[in-house]
């Protein structure tokens, strides 16, 4: 049986405990444990929301329009931080093996989006062999008006800066703002029909629900 999303983050943030130095690996807990504690879920898409057209890019080249997501049925969005990021390393191939699979037999489209720019979010999409589309959301304008776009704490920002790092830099957007990981589901109406938000970015969503908020949509039953 597969490892479960919550088992998999659960062994990175093991790894890390037995190996980072404690100082770094308490400016990553206390960072986390802020962006729960100051979450706004009223500021969140929400379900039944009615959604304005939008167009993403294609890491692969082109545009991706909301209208040709929903072309064969529902729509899966996964918002996730950088190409780098180790915890979306885990995310994306988790969500390619449990997710994908099932989304393409009831006829939904999955596309994962990230900030960062495309010639550098590639990378991930290539690493994994992923069957789904990746895209940026140039300018994080989507993540915004979803509301669930974040800034890096003061400790999190000198941490990076003392090792020469700067994330804006490294996802090209020359700011600290990344989306929290989330998932939504947006039927051939252009209205949302799930939502996940993740503020603590090692707890992400499992395929399980995705599975079943989609199924709702197409009317198809659990196996």
């Amino acid at each position: 049986m597969s490892k479960s999303l919550k088992a998999r983050l659960g062994d990175l943030h093991a790894e890390r405990v037995r190996t980072w130095d404690p100082a770094a690996l308490r400016i990553n807990i206390d960072q986390r444990q802020t962006l729960v504690e100051t979450a706004d879920p009223s500021q969140w898409v929400k379900v039944g929301d009615s959604l304005e057209p939008f167009v993403l890019q294609d890491v692969e080249g082109g545009e991706l329009a909301l209208e040709t997501l929903l072309q064969r049925g529902p729509a899966v969005l996964v918002f996730f931080r950088f190409a780098g990021c180790p915890a979306c390393n885990i995310a994306l191939p988790y969500y390619d093996e449990t997710l994908a699979p099932g989304l393409r037999d009831l006829g939904a489209t999955l596309v994962a989006i990230s900030p960062q720019v495309p010639e550098r979010l590639g990378e991930i999409r290539s690493r994994h062999n992923l069957t789904f589309k990746v895209a940026s959301d140039i300018g994080n304008a989507l993540g915004r008006r979803f509301g669930i776009l974040y800034t890096a704490d003061e400790a999190s920002q000198a941490a990076q800066r003392a090792k020469g790092g700067f994330i804006g830099e490294t996802t090209g957007t020359g700011t600290w703002e990344l989306p929290q990981p989330a998932i939504v589901v947006i039927d051939h109406e252009r209205v949302v029909r799930f939502v996940d938000v993740s503020p603590d970015w090692l707890v992400r969503t499992e395929a399980g629900p995705v599975l079943q908020a989609v199924r709702d949509i197409t009317l198809v039953p659990a196996e």
